[in-house]
């Protein structure tokens, strides 16, 4: 019998900017009557838009917030992984950027759980947050959890990596066809590897079904641990990010039978989809973004927006984001969150269906 499983996702934040305000006093004022005048005006612009920023030259709304002390990026895995490497380059062009340290905290553990409900109980003011795809949602769907990414305040998304690709040792398969072609001489009895609650399990199943297969579903661990497995030969298929894999892909230790995606990516072009092999199956993508405590104002998250946007912006991040070999994706909080409603709506399905 298969686990139920998954895997929690991370996200949120935006903004950035100060502007001051204040009207000129007329020539004739005298300096005390026009410091007077600016403090007034300014209370009034204040008090019109709630406190919550004010309006730049263009009419654009901007935050007045900034942190005060050290941001807290909270990463539901272990360091090395697409997850930890990616956040780390947010932290130096933050850093570069504002002036600000911050510092990526590695709390793996149930699914990502321990890492969403360690930012759940964190003050809401913007110095703590997490950051990752998807886990949230498949948590929730596969019970390890009673909330989904609607109990964070969402914050903008970072970075994509198209949904991790399907490895075989090659020592044991040469193609997807090949490999299917065991599998079904073989029901039940080829091994697949994921992990506890993880984004990865309903892949699995959804690969399962669309291929006309029935695999065994091994619970091996982090990625780390699944490539020690495949190269051991106790596993015959994992689902792993590119970054962690491409060494052995090009050493021709491992190969790459497909990914499910609608379309190439030029990050991993080589690697034909499942679609175009004949396997209709098209899995979410790894879209990395930013979740924060529910009650954060929403100064703070327009303030991580705009810095957000300006670091997916820079020539200088954007080489640092393909040395991860990830895509910059900047999505506005708003648009973040729409897309975490489609994520958890689509993967909610999967489980539904095979639960059937």
């Amino acid at each position: 019998m298969k686990k139920q499983m998954l895997m929690a996702v991370l996200a949120g934040a935006v903004g950035l900017s100060l502007i001051g305000c204040g009207e000129k006093a007329q020539t004739q004022t005298s300096a005390a009557q026009e410091s007077q005048i600016q403090d007034e005006t300014k209370k009034a612009e204040e008090s019109k838009d709630g406190g919550q920023g004010q309006a730049d030259a263009a009419g654009e709304k901007t935050s007045t917030w900034e942190p005060n002390s050290t941001v807290s990026i909270v990463v539901p895995a272990g360091a090395g992984g697409d997850t930890d490497l990616s956040a780390r380059v947010f932290a130096q062009y933050a850093k570069e950027i504002t002036g600000h340290d911050f510092i990526v905290v590695n709390s793996n553990g149930a699914a990502g759980s321990v890492a969403a409900n360690q930012v759940l109980a964190s003050a809401p003011d913007g110095h703590t947050f997490l950051y990752g795809h998807n886990l949230v949602n498949v948590a929730n769907i596969a019970g390890v959890t009673d909330y989904n990414y609607s109990a964070f305040k969402i914050g903008p998304t970072f970075v994509l990596e198209p949904a991790q690709q399907l490895y075989v040792y090659a020592d044991q398969y040469a193609s997807l066809d090949e490999f299917i072609a065991a599998a079904k001489a073989a029901p039940g009895e080829l091994k697949a590897c994921t992990e506890v609650g993880a984004y990865t399990y309903y892949e699995l199943l959804a690969f399962e079904k669309a291929a006309g297969i029935d695999l065994e579903l091994v619970d091996a661990g982090s990625t780390s641990d699944k490539i020690a497995a495949m190269l051991s030969g106790q596993i015959d298929l994992m689902p792993g990010p590119y970054i962690n894999c491409k060494d052995y892909l090009e050493s021709g230790q491992f190969v790459a039978i497909g990914v499910p995606t609608e379309e190439r990516y030029d990050v991993i072009a080589q690697i034909p989809t499942l679609k175009e092999q004949g396997i209709d199956l098209v899995y979410p993508n790894q879209e990395f973004s930013f979740y924060f405590p529910k009650e954060t104002p929403d100064e703070i998250i327009s303030w991580y927006e705009k810095l957000v946007q300006q670091i997916v912006e820079s020539p200088q991040a954007q080489e640092s984001i393909a040395n991860v070999e990830m895509m910059p994706y900047f999505l506005s909080a708003e648009d973040t969150e729409i897309k975490e409603e489609e994520i958890f709506t689509t993967i909610k399905n999967i489980a539904d269906e095979l639960a059937e």
